[in-house]
Formats: C-alpha cells, structure tokens, sequence
C-alpha cells in the first residue's frame, strides 16, 4: 500500500465543506441507547406474555417518538410472533 502525504493547504482544500453533521453526538447516541433499552424491555414483556402484542406495537411507537432513535426508519416495527403459540 502506497502512503500520499498531502501538504497542510492541500489537505484543508480537501476538506473545506466537509460538516460533522451526520456524525453521531454523544446525545444521538445516548438517545439510541435508550431506545435500545426500552425495546429490550418492551420485548421481554411481550415474551412474558405482561402484554399484548398491539401493546407492544404501541409501546415500540411511543418508544421511537420518546428516544427519536438515528436509525429508526431501519428498525422493525413490529415482532412477529406468528411462529410462537400462545
């Protein structure tokens, strides 16, 4: 592998426009990870049979409007439980 050394004026052009503003903030992060917990707390209930799972579907959409997740649009909205019997 071959290393380039770009000089100071040519490494600032690079990335002149360059934002941190899709980077995760320790606040995006933490929000994530609150997320994370109460779905992980959600589903255990469901597990448990403590709720239903409409319940759950509401949790988990009260949940993502509460923590604002990054990655919510790629999180599943709903478990399928059709495999499990009750």
């Amino acid at each position: 592998m071959t290393q380039i050394t770009l000089p100071v004026s040519d490494l600032a052009a690079v990335l002149d426009g360059v934002t941190t503003d899709h980077f995760f903030t320790e606040e995006q992060f933490q929000r994530d990870v609150d997320y994370f917990r109460a779905q992980q707390i959600t589903k255990s209930m469901l597990d448990a049979g403590l709720i239903s799972l409409s319940q759950f579907d509401k949790l988990s959409n009260l949940n993502r409007k509460t923590f604002s997740p990054f990655l919510a649009d790629i999180f599943p909205n709903t478990v399928d439980n059709s495999s499990k019997q009750r």
